[in-house]
């Protein structure tokens, strides 16, 4: 039962980091850079550019933001559920959790308070979405997802 709580407990603790980074790093850049201006960080490569995303991933369902954080605290409360409740003994699932509860968070932040997504991390050679820190967090917690899945489909081949 203890190891049971221990590894729910560090599962929420890094989820809290992961929006603690996610919710640091939109205020620095808001707060340095504002909106309508543009930062070469590494040339060729990366950009800070600040925009508002009131949509979800690649601005789909745009100006349905009050929808998006409806599915955004539902969905952090059912992965919060998951975690304490139920917290799976494989790492990349569990791991997958904290970062997949940290990015929703992250982004429902945003929407609950503003209204709308900060995104600030442009990729400068293809054209490719603005992007945050929540978002590479949901991004992880899909290849952990997978990387479980497979890990976990080459041990029942073994057995």
């Amino acid at each position: 039962m203890n190891s049971f709580k221990n590894r729910s407990m560090k599962t929420i603790t890094y989820s809290f980091y992961i929006i603690l980074l996610d919710q640091v790093s939109k205020f620095l850049i808001l707060s340095t850079l504002g909106f309508e201006k543009s930062v070469n960080i590494i040339p060729n490569l990366l950009n800070f550019t600040l925009v508002k995303n009131k949509g979800a991933a690649f601005s789909l369902f745009s100006n349905s933001t009050n929808i998006l954080t409806i599915i955004s605290i539902l969905t952090s409360i059912l992965i919060t559920m998951i975690i304490l409740k139920y917290p799976p003994k494989s790492f990349w699932n569990l791991t997958g959790l904290a970062y997949l509860l940290g990015g929703t968070v992250g982004n429902g932040i945003d929407r609950l308070i503003k209204g709308y997504v900060l995104d600030f991390l442009e990729l400068v050679p293809i054209n490719f979405p603005i992007f945050n820190v929540a978002d590479i967090s949901i991004n992880i917690a899909i290849i952990c997802f997978l990387v479980d899945i497979f890990k976990h489909k080459d041990n029942s081949r073994i057995n």
